[in-house]
């Protein structure tokens, strides 16, 4: 079984750093990829997020049925490159895997963001890092001895997408999207087109066509 994505090189994943969720999401129906995180949101405004996954995949239970040994958040933080996204599947429990001395440590090493499904906590330290997170719940709720990590790097399903090691994630205001590296190009491409489309959509309303003529001219916007 494949536990990786395919390498996507540094000149494509450039092509994502301006490319907005919404956009992404109009190229991945074009490649029949459902990659649309659900129920995810920003915690901190005005940040994103683009660059290859680092999955975790994690067990939650209830106080007392792990150790802390078990609550490996420094190994996450270790898989991680600069520019990396990790993204944790908690199966969507409302229990905090994340927190703001965490948060600092991955600030400093260049980590690109943290997408969880699952909660986080220390918002406040998290804005003042200006770190990019996308998570389902805040929570105060630590996960010492309630969260097991089985898993880095290992294929797994966050927020009903699937996602391997070297996908490339894009998280903006609008929501959190995976984009297959297979298919990354091709996204890429496609997305570009859209938001060309989007922009001269733009300076046409401007000058007086109708919302309905847009929409009739440009057909994906």
């Amino acid at each position: 079984m494949t536990t990786a994505a395919p390498a996507v090189d540094d000149a494509t994943l450039a092509l994502f750093k301006t490319l907005a969720t919404p956009t992404l999401a109009n190229a991945l129906d074009d490649v029949a990829f459902e990659g649309v995180l659900k129920g995810l949101t920003q915690v901190v405004p005005g940040t994103r997020a683009v660059g290859r996954a680092v999955t975790v995949r994690q067990i939650a239970g209830e106080r007392g049925d792990f150790t802390s040994a078990d609550f490996r958040v420094g190994a996450m933080i270790d898989a991680a490159n600069p520019g990396d996204i990790i993204v944790i599947d908690t199966g969507g429990r409302a229990v905090s895997t994340f927190g703001g001395l965490a948060t600092l440590a991955a600030k400093l090493k260049g980590v690109g963001g943290l997408v969880v499904d699952g909660g986080v906590r220390d918002k406040e330290e998290m804005l003042e890092h200006r770190f990019p997170v996308f998570t389902r719940h805040m929570t105060p709720l630590t996960g010492r001895t309630r969260l097991a990590i089985t898993g880095i790097n290992e294929p797994i399903a966050c927020a009903g997408v699937r996602i391997r090691a070297g996908d490339i994630i894009v998280a903006d205001g609008s929501g959190v999207v995976c984009v297959p590296a297979e298919d990354a190009a091709r996204v890429a491409e496609l997305a570009l087109g859209y938001q060309k489309d989007d922009d001269a959509a733009a300076e046409e309303l401007k000058k007086g066509l109708t919302f309905s003529q847009a929409m009739a001219k440009f057909r994906r916007i």
